[in-house]
């Protein structure tokens, strides 16, 4: 399988990034890829939430969602798009973080709305709140393709290993994990999780992300990555935005889950009660 990935640095324009969308599937279809795989955000990345409620509307009005469903159609193409900003989905009010796997005929495979959602208070006084603008999702998502079955996940979730326990339980061989990542905790965190990702099920992770200073002010770490089910790095994009591409030998999945059977060895923790007292010398 060869995977195109996108590394961006999306704007507050919806139409741009619409276009940069368009023309990135039309490189990927020219370089050979079976699937292109893009950031969180990929539409409107705009921390300006007055502004931004301006440019975000329900998946149907979605231009973005629109554009790339009719490229992926023309050029024949899978697109993983990593997540839309959207609006009037929920019943709270609140906005939804949701990513899509469109098939080669433009036709929408699966949804994922984002789980975890990244309410910290960062070194250095910055602050996220992102629950006071978007409201979080509930289920798992896997989808099946010609090549794998991929599962679902955006950004702040590569923090909680239980849901890529889920989405390896229900069969996925390729995590996806499209990111905005900050870069304080891009440099500390971001390759190390997701190597562990990889490497607790015995799966490839493709990791698409934003990069550079954005048109809102944000700076994201970029380094999108592509690893292996040992763990290694086959593709690291450093902090220019643009299109590569990883081949993927899909036989390293069983090589090593034959090696080192983690999904067969899992068994269910049961939860011990804690001591009543403790007891010293």
């Amino acid at each position: 399988m060869r995977a195109a990935v996108l590394q961006s640095t999306s704007g507050i324009d919806p139409a741009a990034n619409a276009a940069m969308l368009t023309t990135a599937i039309g490189q990927a279809k020219a370089g050979g890829a079976d699937m292109l795989f893009t950031p969180e955000m990929v539409g409107c990345l705009d921390r300006d939430r007055e502004r931004a409620a301006g440019a975000l509307t329900d998946e149907a009005h979605d231009s973005v969602l629109a554009a790339v469903r009719d490229a992926a159609a023309r050029h024949g193409l899978w697109v993983h798009i990593g997540s839309l900003g959207l609006a009037g989905e929920r019943e709270d009010g609140r906005w939804t973080n949701r990513g899509f796997v469109i098939d080669a005929n433009g036709d929408i495979g699966a949804r994922y709305d984002k789980i975890h959602l990244f309410d910290v208070d960062l070194p250095g006084g910055t602050s996220w709140r992102e629950s006071a603008a978007y409201g979080p999702g509930e289920q798992a998502v896997t989808v099946d393709t010609p090549w794998v079955r991929l599962g679902l996940s955006v950004c702040y979730d590569l923090r909680f290993a239980d849901l890529y326990r889920r989405l390896s339980d229900e069969g996925a061989h390729i995590l996806l994990v499209p990111a905005a990542f900050t870069v304080p905790t891009g440099r500390a965190h971001w390759e190390i999780l997701l190597r562990a990702r990889a490497i607790e099920a015995a799966a490839f992770v493709i990791a698409p992300a934003q990069t550079g200073r954005h048109e809102d002010g944000r700076e994201t770490y970029g380094h999108s990555l592509v690893i292996d089910p040992w763990g290694d790095v086959i593709l690291d994009m450093g902090e220019a935005p643009g299109l590569a591409f990883a081949d993927l030998d899909l036989g390293r999945i069983s090589e090593v889950r034959a090696r080192i059977p983690v999904i067969d060895h899992r068994r269910a923790i049961k939860g011990g009660e804690p001591p009543d007292s403790f007891q010293s010398d």
